[in-house]
């Protein structure tokens, strides 16, 4: 499932807590997420799903739910 992928590329690429990050999680408010975080986040999942997520899209991600809900929207079939 996209969820836990994605948490799990965020523990490792972020050092972040598993039990901490949940869907409705905020990525600023509840996960502290920087820009600089954001970058790290984003080449990994780049990496991790094998899709390009562009700058613009990637500033209009508030929470975990939107990043999983782009990647199932956009990854190879």
């Amino acid at each position: 499932m996209t969820f836990e992928k994605v948490r799990e590329t965020m523990v490792d690429t972020l050092n972040l807590e598993l039990e901490d990050i949940k869907l409705e999680s905020n990525l600023a408010d509840d996960l502290e997420m920087d820009s600089l975080d954001a970058v790290e986040l984003n080449i990994a999942l780049e990496e991790a799903y094998g899709i390009s997520i562009p700058d613009e899209q990637l500033a209009e991600f508030k929470t975990v739910k939107d990043i999983v809900d782009y990647i199932d929207a956009n990854k190879a079939a």
